[in-house]
């Protein structure tokens, strides 16, 4: 093992639900012990602003001027982000380094783009330690995915587990890492909460269906589901990824709001089973975490459709709503070695690829 620091990640994700925060003690390639961790909920007023951070992104023009909601988002993002930092220094007294990952407001490896927002050195100048940020952009600009991101980490936290093993995250977007010996294969599946998340915000001025209260009580409409599913996405190799808002709601307008959210409930739960088509072996388990593993319809959905037991990331044994910032602690030790971040079969990239920037304190 190498030298071993103790290392804070952020992840603010497609979801828009807030910053989790997390301390991770590692030499980029070991686990020498996950620490504290922390969630740091969004106000509404910053959650309106982000989406209007993320409907600018997606009218710029790349090389054009930036919108000035996307620098304010930018900003105010990144101050959220020191008081997430700060809120866990105090629980556990020092770090070495902080690996930032920012929010993505626009994904378009196909076309060479993708945009993640987070000052790195504003967020070093206000907590006074090292930044690790822009993971993604090296890995997009060699012709990868840029997404995703966890795959090795979740390698490193699988260790011991029965293989094949499958590592689901459901948060905005949803992704499966595949790990069997030395074989890591990952990609986005689909959608996660995103869609169900902007539905409710949208018929009930809830940014989230609690428990899958709300899927439970509606029925599912199969004609709308078949569509969704004949996006030609599902078709494609991986490895591939997603932006947030790649997948539409049209297919389940007029739907009443219960049979809508069951609806998009059900997309989630059949896109990530369909993954499986892409597997070299049918995997012993499947281990979910995100957000999405709270959501008990369809987390019920899902196992519906998978032939293996799945479980939560918490019957595991690990912190499901702090293993992505976790991830990015992981990922910026291993940036600041000049190990690699991903992998053919992880983005597509012609070969292991490091990355990120570095803004000293």
């Amino acid at each position: 093992m190498g030298e071993i620091l103790k290392v804070i990640g952020l992840m603010s994700g497609t979801s828009l639900d807030g910053i989790d925060a997390a301390l991770l003690e590692t030499d980029g390639q070991d686990i020498a012990r996950p620490g504290p961790s922390l969630t740091l909920p969004y106000k509404d007023e910053m959650r309106t602003l982000l989406r209007a951070a993320l409907d600018a992104a997606r009218t710029a023009s790349q090389n054009g001027p930036v919108p000035g909601i996307i620098g304010e988002a930018e900003q105010r993002l990144t101050l959220a982000h020191a008081e997430a930092v700060k809120t866990l220094l105090a629980k556990v007294g020092s770090a070495d380094l902080i690996g930032f990952h920012g929010q993505t407001i626009l994904h378009r490896p196909e076309k060479g783009w993708t945009w993640q927002i987070g000052d790195g050195a504003l967020l070093a100048r206000e907590t006074g330690i090292d930044v690790i940020n822009d993971f993604r952009t090296g890995d997009v600009a060699a012709g990868g995915q840029g997404a995703p991101l966890m795959p090795l980490y979740h390698a490193a936290r699988a260790r011991g587990q029965a293989e094949p093993l499958v590592v689901v995250n459901i948060g905005g977007v949803a992704q499966v890492t595949y790990i069997c010996g030395d074989t890591v294969l990952a990609f986005d599946t689909g959608p996660g909460n995103a869609p169900i998340d902007d539905w409710m915000q949208r018929h009930t001025g809830r940014p989230v269906d609690t428990d899958g209260a709300l899927a439970a009580s509606g029925t599912v409409n199969e004609a709308a589901l078949r569509d969704m599913l004949d996006h030609p996405f599902f078709s494609r190799v991986p490895p591939k990824s997603l932006d947030r808002m790649d997948f539409g709601m049209e297919a389940v307008e007029g739907l009443s709001p219960a049979d809508g959210a069951a609806t998009l409930t059900a997309f989630t739960a059949a896109s990530l089973a369909r993954a499986a088509e892409h597997f070299p072996q049918a995997p012993q388990n499947w281990i979910v975490s995100g957000g999405g593993r709270h959501n008990r319809t369809l987390m019920a959905m899902l196992k519906a459709r998978v032939a293996a037991p799945v479980m939560s990331a918490n019957d595991a044994g690990w912190d499901g709503d702090a293993l992505e910032a976790e991830g990015f602690a992981y990922l910026a030790m291993r940036a600041k070695r000049g190990l690699p971040l991903s992998l053919p079969t992880t983005t597509g990239v012609a070969r292991p690829m490091t990355g990120g920037k570095y803004w000293k304190a």
